[in-house]
């Protein structure tokens, strides 16, 4: 795969309540991607970037809320997300330091 697209697929670890409690007990990681990425594109570029071995990635197409902005009414964009899991014994370090 070209290494360039790699390094554009996964935007950012999504942090929620939820992403917190999947990771502790499925030893999983969610990810924000591009809306265009597949399943092999994922794992490749987690593969790559964090240096483990990935057992499995799952995607979620994420509907944007209906917000009010001010008078007006508007939709915010649609994205997707990836619940990637790593084989047991391995973790990726979100915080960034060693």
């Amino acid at each position: 795969m070209n290494q360039e697209r790699l390094m554009q697929v996964l935007l950012a670890p999504q942090v929620s309540e939820k992403s917190t409690i999947v990771g502790e007990r499925h030893n999983q990681y969610v990810f924000r991607v591009v809306a265009d990425a597949t399943k092999p594109e994922i794992k490749a570029a987690v593969e790559q970037l964090f240096s483990v071995s990935v057992d499995a990635v799952c995607v979620a197409n994420v509907k944007g809320k209906n917000k009010r902005f001010g008078q007006r009414f508007g939709t915010r964009s649609d994205w997707k997300k990836a619940y990637v899991t790593v084989k047991t014994g391995q973790e990726i370090n979100l915080a960034g330091g060693e």
